[in-house]
């Protein structure tokens, strides 16, 4: 894979590409991520459990718990939302340029964020298909918190490893789970999008 990280004074951002990954392939990942959770960082995730689960079409409102220890050592156990995207502020969605996305509000890190969950802060994954695989863009973004440039160094260093490793895993996973007809336990969820800043929304979800 190559990447190349920038910082804007908002948000840290990851440019990436992968060669023989489709854009089905990712969109697959985000309603399957328990499937290959440990393989997407092996040395930094821990098994990662669904608060609440993706249904077959729409993974907007799940909420997973995803376990981890970064780079600086810090252990987190995120509680992390798939957001519907007119619930994201406009400014955030001015970001998304390509023709898949996905974008998660971290919401604490325990329990009791369920409790009242708002979004720290946001991180936006997008991807769209090329001639030679996929093109795509990473972003951490704070809201409540704002993301510094020293934050962000630690974070794309996480993701950088974690979208890298799509390239050993994914296709294979994706293969071999095609066999897997019952969408309860292999959901799928096409996430295109149309559309830009304000105007920006799922083609096929609604």
């Amino acid at each position: 894979m190559k990447s190349v990280t920038s910082y804007d004074g908002k948000g840290t951002h990851l440019d990436w590409e992968h060669e023989n990954i489709t854009p089905k392939m990712i969109d697959w990942f985000w309603s399957n991520m328990e499937k290959s959770f440990l393989l997407w960082h092996p040395s930094q995730h821990e098994p990662l459990i669904w608060e609440k689960a993706p249904v077959h079409g729409n993974p907007v409102g799940s909420i997973h718990i995803a376990p981890q220890t970064w780079n600086d050592g810090t252990r987190q156990n995120l509680y992390i939302r798939f957001e519907a995207l007119e619930d994201v502020p406009e400014w955030v969605k001015e970001y998304v340029i390509y023709e898949h996305c996905v974008i998660v509000a971290g919401l604490g890190l325990g329990e009791k964020c369920l409790e009242n969950p708002e979004p720290m802060g946001y991180r936006i994954h997008q991807w769209e298909k090329t001639d030679y695989g996929v093109v795509g863009k990473s972003s951490a973004i704070g809201t409540k918190k704002k993301e510094t440039q020293e934050d962000g160094v630690i974070w794309a260093a996480h993701c950088e490893e974690e979208v890298g490793n799509w390239g050993n895993f994914l296709p294979q996973m994706y293969a071999l789970f095609s066999v897997v007809k019952n969408t309860k336990f292999n959901p799928y969820a096409d996430l295109s999008v149309e559309g830009k800043g304000s105007t920006l929304k799922y083609k096929y979800i609604k």
